[in-house]
């Protein structure tokens, strides 16, 4: 299904679309992002439409529910009044082209950079919160069973689980998981939760929201859930200032939110859930190289998003260091020497050749082919932070004490460990090198 042609795809999109009276679909078009479903733009009967599909068969394996239900939902939150898309027809299996449903395509742009930018963005954040507050307005009932309803201690436990799946070796995401464990809440009474509520899903034009779109991870819960992970630091974007979805105070938003219907508001449940989603989104961005890895999904910005778990960990630890001593909080932190290489290019500074380059065929490629080569360059932009921060590093505080006299070739370990390094070093660069061979024999034994 992932290799499926753009031919392919547009005589499945016309049988669907045959069902709901609408032919024939011209422009097909890959929309840009996307971090687990495929978007897809076209023309049906003069009006544009999005099919919204999954990569492969496989990837919807693991789901708690398919593309029926997920439709189902948006057409609950519609009928609540939500901003929400119209859904036009479900995929069926003899279209052949997967999973996945068309919507009618909705005015605005879903670019972060764009709306927070726009003018009177507390305008937007009231209606953001409005919108919030009618998706909560739902329950158990409105919309198909299949939709569940969180266990939380059930959902570390399976935070849990993904970690020691992950190698269980990231100790700031095991300090945010002990919390949940030691903190976790008492259950309230649920409400549907959109579960992805946050700038990239939503969709604004002049300053008015005009879509709430990716309702996948919808299911009952805490409303706080919802109100905390649009407020989660890596989707604030550029404005880290503002902490509510990038667009105003806390205050605001909470306001906005209670005057438009929507419950009481609690600082300890939203802290609770802005710690639980941001170590939710640090294993799922982990779990984005398995999918590559797998096969599952093949795309190169699965492996992007795998190294943001970086970005989580560190916001992870800001919330979580409000609770230790003052004295642990007022200690400096060293920052390490620069390196500067003067020998041969390093594996960075080859991955920052290729980048370089290929910013000179940008202007060749558009639409989602532009945007994978800007993927592209990020990976190798990666490459070349990971190359210099990391080894080198260890490197440069090594020949640092070779100079001081503190270690030399009579130091116990430090020949095996050049050793071990120059065959590693070599088999990356040129495994082809004739003396590697002669290398490997006189140091190892291996023919």
């Amino acid at each position: 299904m992932g290799g499926t042609t753009s031919d392919e795809l547009i005589e499945g999109l016309a049988r669907a679309m045959s069902r709901a009276g609408l032919s024939p679909v011209t422009g097909l078009a890959r929309l840009t992002g996307g971090a687990t479903m495929e978007s897809w733009r076209f023309e049906a009967g003069g009006d544009g439409f999005v099919l919204r599909r999954a990569p492969s068969l496989e990837f919807m394996a693991d789901r708690p529910f398919g593309h029926g239900v997920e439709a189902a939902v948006i057409r609950a939150a519609r009928a609540a009044g939500v901003t929400a898309p119209e859904v036009i027809v479900e995929l069926e299996p003899d279209d052949g082209i997967g999973s996945g449903f068309v919507m009618r395509a909705l005015p605005g742009t879903p670019d972060p950079k764009q709306i927070l930018a726009m003018e009177e963005p507390g305008r937007l954040l009231s209606e953001c919160a409005a919108n919030l507050a009618r998706i909560h307005s739902l329950k158990p009932g409105d919309v198909p069973d299949a939709v569940p309803v969180m266990d939380y201690r059930q959902a570390i436990a399976d935070l849990r689980q993904q970690f020691e799946e992950a190698g269980g070796d990231r100790p700031i995401i095991a300090l945010g998981l002990k919390w949940m464990e030691d903190n976790c809440l008492d259950r309230v009474e649920p409400v549907l939760i959109h579960g992805d509520y946050r700038m990239g899903n939503l969709l604004a034009e002049d300053g008015w929201l005009t879509g709430v779109l990716d309702w996948e991870l919808a299911h009952f819960g805490d409303y706080h859930e919802d109100l905390a992970f649009g407020c989660m630091a890596v989707w604030r974007f550029a404005r880290y200032d503002r902490p509510a979805l990038g667009l105003g105070s806390l205050e605001t938003y909470f306001d906005a939110y209670q005057v438009n219907g929507g419950r009481p508001l609690d600082r300890k449940r939203f802290r609770y859930w802005l710690i639980h989603r941001t170590v939710w989104w640090a294993l799922g961005c982990l779990k984005m190289a398995d999918q590559w890895r797998s096969g599952a999904d093949r795309m190169l910005e699965r492996t992007v998003i795998s190294r943001r778990t970086s970005e989580q960990e560190l916001d992870l630890l800001m919330l979580l260091e409000e609770d230790a001593p003052d004295e642990e909080r007022a200690k400096p932190v060293d920052v390490p020497r620069d390196f500067i290489a003067h020998g041969e290019a390093s594996s960075g500074e080859l991955a920052n050749a290729i980048s370089e380059w290929l910013a000179t065929i940008k202007h060749r490629l558009e639409g989602h082919d532009r945007f994978q080569l800007a993927v592209a360059r990020n990976a190798l932009s990666m490459i070349a932070r990971n190359d210099q921060l990391m080894p080198q590093h260890e490197d440069l505080q090594l020949a640092d004490a070779i100079f001081a006299g503190e270690v030399s070739l009579s130091s116990s370990g430090l020949l095996t460990k050049l050793r071990q390094r120059a065959l590693d070093k070599l088999s990356v660069d040129v495994p082809k090198y004739p003396a590697l061979a002669a290398a490997r024999k006189e140091w190892t034994g291996e023919s």
